[in-house]
């Protein structure tokens, strides 16, 4: 009998606030990061160890009844390997290698969204001279490291044969192109998917700071269908955050998806229905799934500002607010990291959510 019930690979917030989650129901966790001190060290055991290392995901595979991930970027070659290793099932692990190993790839991503018949932008691999993407895309373009590129990283814009030409050095290798999309704004929406049950939280609308997302609250449509197409279309089980853009027609495309808890859920800790980090753990462990409902909530993030700062003065400045919940991670300090975030709930909650983050940073500061 394994010593823990989850084991969750990667150890920063989407780990800690997972493991909250199962811990909450009585779960016993495990974690691997290369980090021993990570922030999910200060709420459940640690193996120190690389994500890409099959013998150290072993060690937690080992160990664990149902093993899951905080981020997509663990190559799916080593969690494979580690399962072989540890003679571990494979439908122990949520979601599984292949589906994760298609994420990994944007344009394996875009292919299976095409195949499916998912909206999506037309993406094609920079190869050669770049001439046959520039013959199928036209400019303007968006170039993309097909591996590991998030936050608005490995990501370029060529708007001209100009352009394109001085980001030659970047792409010659492992980049995709795809067509620029004038989008009115971007959209997000939490898919939960298991071979019984499948559907989505609201979606909502995401507005990026230098491609940070900074605040999440409800969009006042339902892009659902768009955003379960892009889960089905990988074959994906479990929690999946979907990015999407909304053109002016109303029309929706889209974007790409993460196979976890995303920052554009974050707000579902304080909406008054089940959490995003609650459902994953549901479907990581099998368990019976809600459906989702709650009420009106605004999240913005909290990035790092530079100089170091007091905590409990900047809650006391946050909490001032009606109706803010503040959530700090407990990791290492670094400007313009992802520190915590602030949920507002109820009337007005955009605006409260912005003045309580403000009203956070003014403290912090003094």
């Amino acid at each position: 009998m394994p010593l823990f019930d989850l084991g969750v690979l990667g150890g920063g917030q989407l780990a800690r606030m997972s493991i909250q989650a199962a811990q909450r129901m009585g779960l016993r966790c495990l974690a691997l990061d290369p980090d021993p001190e990570c922030c999910t060290a200060q709420l459940a055991p640690v193996i120190a160890g690389r994500l890409d290392d099959p013998e150290a995901i072993a060690r937690l595979v080992g160990q664990s009844d149902r093993i899951t991930l905080e981020n997509e970027f663990i190559p799916a070659w080593a969690i494979a390997e580690a399962f072989a290793l540890a003679g571990a099932e494979p439908q122990r692990l949520m979601p599984g290698w292949d589906v994760l190993a298609t994420v990994q790839d944007k344009l394996l991503q875009r292919q299976a969204y095409a195949r499916y018949g998912a909206p999506t932008p037309r993406a094609v691999p920079l190869e050669g001279d770049g001439s046959e993407a520039i013959e199928a895309i036209g400019f303007p373009m968006v170039l993309k490291a097909r591996f590991g590129g998030y936050d608005g990283k490995g990501t370029r814009y060529a708007r001209t044969p100009v352009e394109f030409e001085a980001l030659r050095p970047q792409w010659q290798d492992g980049w995709l192109a795809e067509a620029f999309v004038p989008f009115r704004r971007e959209l997000a929406a939490m898919v939960y998917r298991s071979p019984h049950v499948c559907g989505a939280f609201p979606t909502m609308e995401t507005v990026q700071t230098n491609h940070v997302c900074d605040l999440v609250y409800p969009s006042g449509v339902d892009a659902s269908e768009v955003a379960i197409a892009a889960v089905e279309a990988v074959g994906g089980y479990g929690l999946f955050g979907v990015e999407m853009f909304e053109l002016e027609d109303g029309s929706v495309l889209i974007n790409e998806i993460a196979p976890r808890p995303h920052n554009t859920g974050h707000y579902t800790l304080d909406w008054g229905g089940v959490s995003q980090f609650e459902m994953h753990v549901r479907l990581a462990m099998g368990l019976p799934l809600t459906e989702p409902v709650g009420g009106d909530t605004c999240m913005a993030n909290l990035l790092g500002p530079p100089g170091d700062g007091d905590l409990r003065s900047a809650l006391t400045g946050a909490l001032e607010v009606p109706g803010s919940h503040v959530h700090w991670y407990g990791k290492a300090y670094r400007a313009g990291r992802k520190l915590g975030h602030i949920n507002a709930v109820g009337a007005g909650c955009v605006d409260r959510a912005v003045a309580a983050r403000s009203r956070f940073w003014d403290a912090w500061a003094r």
